[in-house]
């Protein structure tokens, strides 16, 4: 394909309704998918939510290239929801962090810390919480639970990593158990059947 501008082969060739060959330039031919350079396909299911929608992870030098819908699967049947098809920036996206961050108390600045300082520091205050805030019983009843305590689950885990959660801080007295997927689904849903039609895959 010799260059010209696309309104000059319009005009000049026989596309001169430039739905062919008018409308291309060497730099939109020489264009592939980004499936096509991979080396592998790996199935996944899409972390996002719990509905489980299954992926085609496009793999080239163990380095994800591409994340689309699985058309094999009976439960999205190929197709992602926005957030499912934006997950290409999980594993690549520039702005994920690879170091624990920590700002001591008072402080304007997060430093890095080892992952093990981190770990160690979470668990010394949950220790720590846990014994100050015990409480046997109330009003006459036992009640072996710390109200000192609550977490918040990400709805980007797995069933069997939020059972693992739910039993850890239940063994611990924890009873304040909640999950970001009430509060992010609750608007998401509406949001996103309102943009594009439905609600998730």
């Amino acid at each position: 394909m010799d260059f010209a501008w696309p309104l000059l082969r319009q005009l000049t060739g026989k596309d001169r309704t430039a739905r062919g060959e008018a409308a291309k330039s060497a730099r939109t031919a020489s264009l592939r998918a980004r499936t096509e350079t991979a080396g592998k396909v790996v199935k996944s299911i899409c972390p996002y939510c719990a509905v489980g929608c299954a992926q085609n992870v496009y793999v080239r030098d163990d380095r994800v290239v591409q994340i689309e819908g699985d058309p094999d699967s009976p439960v999205s049947r190929g197709r992602l929801c926005p957030k499912g098809a934006a997950s290409l920036q999980l594993t690549t996206g520039s702005g994920r962090r690879y170091k624990a961050l920590y700002r001591p108390p008072g402080g304007a600045d997060w430093q890095e810390i080892e992952l093990d300082r981190a770990m160690d520091m979470v668990a010394d205050r949950i220790i720590a919480t846990r014994r100050e805030t015990w409480e046997q019983e109330k009003d006459g009843r036992r009640t072996f639970r710390t109200m000192g305590i609550a977490s918040l689950g990400g709805a980007t885990l797995d069933n069997e990593e939020n059972y693992l959660i739910k039993k850890l801080l239940t063994s611990l007295g924890v009873v304040q158990i909640e999950n970001q997927a009430r509060v992010c689904h609750s608007s998401t849903v509406v949001g996103l059947g309102t943009s594009f039609g439905r609600g998730g895959a």
